[in-house]
């Protein structure tokens, strides 16, 4: 069996401007699937950003970071902070698991990180 994880919903009050603040932040327009959905292709994963109201739901940002590897990180950080980011964090640094990337909330509250191309960690054995 192949797996292959393909969505991810970003939950926001605010389709627009949640799609502006993404736009801004990817370099990419995506596209608007519904009223209450706007989707981005980001290399065959689609983070979807949602109003889960526009479906009768409860809107709760998510509980913990989805990650994104991004090639200039620096360049990232300026977009998302100039597009309107919530910082967790407000520099960039080398995890000691060498990751090298910054954490954020996006202006809904969803918690993010950008880690720059080539440092992410995927698993195997983390030594300290």
């Amino acid at each position: 069996m192949t797996v292959h994880l393909f969505r991810v919903i970003l939950p926001v009050t605010d389709v627009d401007a949640a799609a502006r603040f993404y736009s801004s932040v990817f370099g990419l327009e995506g596209e608007r699937v519904s009223n209450g959905r706007h989707y981005f292709d980001c290399s065959g994963t689609i983070p979807a950003v949602v109003d889960p109201r526009a479906e009768n739901l409860e809107f709760r940002p998510n509980v913990d970071h989805l990650y994104f590897s991004v090639d200039d990180v620096e360049a990232t950080y300026e977009q998302a902070k100039a597009a309107g980011c919530e910082w967790l964090g407000d520099e960039i640094s080398v995890r000691p698991w060498g990751e090298r990337s910054f954490y954020a909330r996006d202006p809904f509250g969803n918690p993010i990180c950008f880690v720059q191309a080539g440092t992410e960690f995927i698993g195997g054995r983390f030594v300290p």
